[in-house]
């Protein structure tokens, strides 16, 4: 939901939402539902009325006050549609706040549909019970996003080529030397494409003073395996996964 939710406030389900409501969910009005917006929280809703192409909501009761995602970014060599279709729901079940696909030496995709990667994050998102959706960017080239970096944000990039040390120890190192709160900071993840990063590539990442290499282990993994392994890893140590799982059923109606 896009429009501000609050006690007895009705909101307008759009053309594919009220679609999902009504012939999927198959509800009938008066029938329970949860919302989210990013902004205020979960809301327990319930159907009122069809309106055409619309179906109206009426918001009742907030089960969950609004939380801060950690600052995560997955910058990533852009894939065929099926490996990021499973990509962009696994990594918005990670807790990831922003995707970037990029262009590097050896992508094979060249294109992304930013539409469908969204859609496939709101329904990730719905399903895992998140309050807020992964904004999803653009594809770029990886040397326009790293010459264009934010300042302050660090960047783990996973270096097949054996130089990086073990993930673990690096973010285990990091936490401890600099006393970092769980998380806390702006951090990112750049993945490469399933043939790797260019000698060129690599040489320009170990180069950069915000970046640092890490490794994923002794086997070659597949390009979406590599990203939601090193994601796991960083909630593991630095993320939320220090907090505990929270799942309710939807109340029904005696």
């Amino acid at each position: 939901m896009e429009a501000d939710l609050g006690a007895q406030a009705s909101v307008a389900a759009g053309g594919d939402q009220s679609h999902y409501l009504r012939h999927v969910l198959r509800l009938e009005p008066g029938g329970a539902v949860i919302l989210f917006n990013g902004r205020d929280g979960e809301w327990l809703a319930h159907l009122q009325s069809d309106s055409g192409a619309e179906t109206m909501i009426k918001a009742v009761e907030r089960l969950r006050p609004q939380v801060t995602s950690p600052d995560l970014w997955l910058v990533f060599a852009a894939l065929k549609r099926s490996r990021l279709d499973f990509l962009a729901e696994k990594v918005t079940e990670l807790g990831v706040a922003e995707l970037r696909p990029v262009i590097t030496r050896h992508t094979m995709a060249r294109r992304v549909n930013v539409a469908h990667l969204r859609a496939r994050c709101v329904s990730a998102a719905q399903q895992s019970e998140r309050m807020n959706v992964p904004l999803v960017h653009a594809v770029e080239k990886l040397k326009s996003v790293l010459e264009n970096w934010p300042h302050g944000r660090r960047l783990l990039f996973c270096d097949e080529s054996g130089e990086g040390p073990p993930i673990a120890e690096v973010l285990t190192d990091l936490r401890q030397r600099h006393s970092l709160p769980r998380g806390g900071g702006q951090w990112a993840m750049l993945t490469g494409p399933e043939g790797g990063f260019s000698p060129t590539e690599l040489d320009a990442l170990h180069k950069l003073p915000f970046a640092m290499a890490v490794g994923l282990g002794p086997r070659v993994l597949r390009a979406d395996t590599a990203a939601l392994a090193a994601l796991a890893c960083w909630q593991a140590i630095l993320g939320d996964w220090h907090e505990r799982c929270r799942f309710e059923p939807l109340p029904t109606e005696d």
